[in-house]
């Protein structure tokens, strides 16, 4: 029979070192990546620098294009539109067909409502209508 040692296992001395030196570090041993945490302002930052380039171009878009757009909608000084005052029973077809005989009505009738802001295409008698410069007789 053999006889079993209740003795500890031997303990093999391990030299110390200060922290972080390149002496403490095995050869084989692989480095555990350091998981990086943000705090509640960092995640605050991150996500304002992300949404940067879209905040300077709506401000770009806003102060650009609002300008150009006013610019191009407003008629030369001294200028004046022809017009026409609807009477009872007219209506854009019929008005459309008055003002070009040889173009497509359809057209006529998309300049007029375009021109003059008619969200429904309805008319009131008296109310007076501006003609397309294209439409206009001189």
């Amino acid at each position: 029979m053999t006889a079993i040692s209740t003795a500890p296992a031997p303990r093999f001395a391990v030299p110390r070192v200060a922290f972080g030196s390149v002496a403490s570090r095995s050869v084989g041993t692989p480095q555990r990546a350091t998981r990086l945490r943000l705090t509640v302002r960092g995640r605050r930052v991150l996500a304002f620098l992300a949404a940067l380039p879209a905040i300077a171009a709506l401000a770009f878009a806003l102060l650009a294009g609002g300008s150009a757009l006013a610019a191009g909608d407003a008629p030369a000084t001294g200028s004046s539109f022809a017009t026409v005052t609807v009477q009872s029973g007219d209506s854009l077809w019929g008005i459309a067909e008055e003002l070009a005989p040889a173009a497509d009505p359809r057209d006529v009738v998309d300049a007029l409502v375009r021109l003059n802001a008619l969200a429904d295409g309805r008319l009131a008698v008296g109310q007076t209508l501006a003609i397309p410069a294209e439409y206009a007789t001189p």
